[in-house]
């Protein structure tokens, strides 16, 4: 009897890693909150000599950095990361409080990828990121996501089920898009709001209730399975038994 050839392995997907640059800690913290539920590893220093030694060791897949910083300008950093082959084509989003168009040109004149100035939108930073990683490192963010029957596409923004189209609001698609990233993971009302509306918008957490009952409506047909799971006293998922057979 002849023994079965082995199986290539195929290499695991590693979750991307981004490094936050910024020495006010409450943003740093911030960010680093709303990057660790967008299912990213983050890791944070709040000095740019500090930045350059962990650039140095284990080179991440995106930085955020904030233009002015101690030790070391952010400005100076994204400079010296654009002279070295192995961080030429690191992603890098620059955080400033500059909103200046000169300023602007200053920062991607020295290779910033993007540029945000403060205060910003948490969920618009959020799109940035996913944007610059899925540009730069394609094989992992998935452009389209697929439960089931259902399927979301980022790009087209599209959302389809058993073939035909979902057309759904911007607000109830980026719902949508945060539960399926998450598969079973149950999310707390303020924690979508914090990741679909952002930290600074000024409504109540009941109105979460109001667009998961719009979501389900579109989502669902005659007797088609809900893919909304409710938990009582916690929150919300993306069911993630929902593309198993009942």
């Amino acid at each position: 009897m002849r023994a079965s050839e082995p199986k290539t392995a195929r290499p695991a997907s590693r979750t991307p890693r981004v490094l936050v640059v910024e020495d006010e800690q409450a943003l740093s913290m911030l960010l680093a909150y709303n990057l660790e539920a967008e299912g990213y590893d983050v890791e944070r220093v709040e000095r740019g000599d500090e930045a350059e030694l962990r650039l140095l060791e284990a080179p991440p897949d995106l930085v955020i950095l904030d233009w002015m910083l101690p030790g070391v300008s952010g400005l100076e950093i994204c400079r010296r990361l654009r002279q070295r082959d192995e961080t030429r084509d690191l992603p890098v989003i620059m955080l400033t409080a500059r909103g200046e168009e000169t300023e602007r040109v200053r920062g991607l004149s020295v290779g910033a990828d993007d540029y945000v100035v403060k205060p910003f939108s948490t969920p618009e930073l959020m799109a940035r990121v996913r944007a610059l990683l899925r540009r730069a490192r394609p094989e992992r963010i998935a452009s389209v996501l697929s439960e089931g029957d259902l399927t979301l596409d980022r790009e087209t923004r599209r959302v389809r089920r058993a073939g035909r189209d979902i057309h759904l609001g911007p607000t109830e698609f980026r719902l949508l898009e945060y539960l399926m990233e998450k598969p079973g993971r149950v999310f707390s009302r303020a924690q979508l709001l914090d990741a679909v509306w952002g930290l600074s918008a000024e409504i109540d957490e009941r109105t979460i209730d109001v667009h998961v009952g719009r979501l389900r409506k579109a989502l669902s047909r005659g007797r088609e399975r809900d893919p909304i799971r409710t938990v009582r006293g916690a929150g919300y998922s993306f069911d993630e038994t929902f593309a198993k057979p009942q």
